[in-house]
């Protein structure tokens, strides 16, 4: 049976953690498993090629260098020392939580298949680091429990080239039918994000995988759906999360008990009543200036944008566009 693509990357990244050496494309063909079902070459080549471009949206340091001194022919590795975490100092009590984080990691399904993945390699001749273990190379961040069907068929539609349809809950409100063609996804703080193109809104959007029903169905023909070569998919969720480096500040006032989001974002500056409601006046830096505008707006009448006049200008065109859309009763 076909592995998945979630299998086959964790495959790949553990061939290529697991050892010093560049290992050539045809040797992780003929040794990582998952690979070894490719129609063609040129098959193969497509499908490693999109793998090697997700390992890096992942933030895992991919490196491409001689095989041997005598050779010209390239190969692969990760970079250990880079992936690797550095030395951590914790409390007692930070420490009795990580024991508990590692019990419920455990999973004698994943060890199994790390482990013959890694007697895969010794038996085609390629040096396994003897200090490397299988339980230091996390598959998917501990977020992702729940999430991993859901996951699985975004990669494998990703891999295909092929729109999606599923439901996607809101932070307010029902679950709503989403029309993707998907180009990546990424994690994110500790998070999964599905990067992609909207066809019913025609734009681009992201959706947190949590978020996302297991209901996915992939559709339409294959090799259809790609990522636009100009797209940086880790920059669009830094900034939709509002993440981003900052670029300026934005004067907003919020009324008193609201808007604790945007006090814990910026810095008090004063209290000043406006129309009769006291509030206070909060300098908030802007990282994304489409997140903050999607939060000021979710506040309503509760908060005033008083600079910068593109940000005030932005609110109030999201503020119109719902009023057109909201039936108001006489």
């Amino acid at each position: 049976m076909a592995i998945s693509k979630v299998e086959r990357l964790m495959n790949l990244v553990i061939a290529l953690l697991s050892t010093r050496q560049f290992l050539t494309a045809e040797r992780i063909r003929d040794s990582v498993a998952g690979y070894e079902d490719s129609a063609s070459d040129e098959a193969f080549s497509r499908m490693f090629e999109r793998d090697k471009n997700e390992l890096r949206d992942l933030g895992i340091p991919l490196e491409i260098g001689p095989v041997s001194r005598l050779s010209g022919v390239e190969g692969y590795r990760i970079n250990r020392d880079a992936y690797e975490l550095p030395d951590i100092d914790l409390t007692s009590a930070e420490s009795a939580a990580v024991a508990v984080a590692v019990q419920l990691w455990e999973s004698p399904e994943l060890a199994a298949a790390a482990e013959g993945g890694l007697l895969k390699l010794r038996a085609a001749g390629i040096h396994v680091e003897p200090d490397t273990a299988v339980s230091a190379v996390p598959a998917v961040p501990a977020r992702t429990r729940g999430s991993e069907p859901v996951l699985g068929k975004l990669l494998a539609a990703i891999d295909a080239g092929r729109a999606v349809r599923f439901q996607h809950r809101q932070s307010h409100g029902e679950p709503v039918e989403r029309d993707v063609n998907p180009w990546g996804v990424v994690t994110h703080h500790g998070r999964w994000y599905l990067v992609g193109h909207d066809n019913a809104r025609n734009a681009t959007r992201t959706f947190r995988i949590s978020r996302i029903g297991a209901d996915v169905t992939a559709y339409g023909p294959s090799n259809v759906v790609h990522k636009p070569e100009d797209v940086d998919i880790r920059e669009l969720v830094a900034q939709v999360t509002g993440q981003a480096p900052i670029t300026g500040s934005a004067t907003v006032w919020v009324a008193d008990g609201r808007g604790q989001e945007i006090r814990r974002l910026g810095a008090l500056m004063e209290q000043r009543t406006v129309a009769g409601r006291p509030g206070a006046i909060v300098e908030v830096p802007i990282r994304s200036r489409d997140w903050l505008a999607r939060l000021i707006t979710g506040l309503g009448a509760d908060a005033l944008v008083l600079a910068p006049p593109e940000l005030r200008d932005n609110v109030i065109a999201r503020l119109e566009s719902v009023l057109k859309r909201t039936e108001v009763s006489a």
